[in-house]
């Protein structure tokens, strides 16, 4: 049997990079994925592949930096399927880049609402029909900046960091209800994300990964899928880096 046979999985950013590698992967396992983007051209791509490979799922627009589309996400996804049993809360933005001094105040509270504020709201909503399902399996995706600074991303980094701390909060919460949750801090990625860095840039960057290249979104997913599954068990409240050695300097 696979290993996430008949559980339903909500995935946010699940248009493209990570979110759309995760999504496939859940499903590739047996679970019945809520697909949720901004993007919905991307998001629905994103669900006709997971049914091209034999898979089940369905796309739920949502503005994760809305409290009121993240209650509408999970209403849905219990409409559709009837239980939640996990949820990769992956949705993000980099925002602009400036020193903390000179950072745009505007810039700043986007990156907290999405990064951040984003994911308590997802977990807000995701927790209780956890609960009511028997149990489940958050995973929040962090990056390898919830754990070091990065010069001239303040907001990115304050709100990863805040990203990781929230976990640890689920963990301790919820760990004796039937939720486990954990935090993936993934390196530098080939994603969208990374689309308008110029070739000097990219290559300094991948100097700074000890491994001598970027990660995957494939990569990231399999960590995602481990923690997601009964293998992690045993396994809360933890920090997992995927990231090439960049954290060991």
């Amino acid at each position: 049997m696979k290993i996430l046979q008949d559980k339903v999985a909500i995935v946010t950013g699940a248009g493209s990079g990570i979110g759309r590698s995760v999504a496939l992967t859940y499903a590739q396992e047996g679970a019945k994925v809520v697909v949720s983007d901004m993007d919905e051209d991307s998001g629905r791509h994103t669900v006709r592949l997971i049914t091209n490979q034999g898979g089940e799922g369905f796309f739920v627009k949502c503005d994760v930096s809305s409290p009121q589309d993240n209650e509408a996400l999970v209403w849905a996804t219990i409409d559709k399927y009837g239980a939640l049993h996990i949820a990769c809360n992956n949705a993000g933005i980099g925002g602009a880049m400036a020193p903390t001094g000179m950072y745009p105040v505007e810039a700043w509270d986007k990156v907290i609402a999405v990064n951040l504020s984003g994911v308590f709201y997802g977990v807000r909503y995701q927790i209780p029909a956890m609960l009511n399902s028997g149990g489940g399996a958050i995973v929040n995706m962090a990056s390898i900046l919830g754990s070091v600074g990065f010069a001239n991303s303040p907001a990115y980094v304050a709100a990863k960091h805040g990203l990781v701390g929230l976990t640890k909060n689920i963990a301790l919460e919820y760990g004796q209800k039937g939720i486990r949750a954990n935090a993936v801090g993934p390196a530098f990625i080939k994603t969208p994300l990374l689309k308008d860095l110029d070739e000097q840039t990219m290559q300094w960057l991948v100097g700074r990964h000890p491994i001598g290249r970027m990660g995957e979104p494939e990569e990231v997913a399999e960590l995602v899928l481990w923690l997601s599954s009964p293998k992690a068990s045993f396994v809360t409240g933890a920090y997992y880096p995927v990231d090439g050695g960049y954290l060991a300097q």
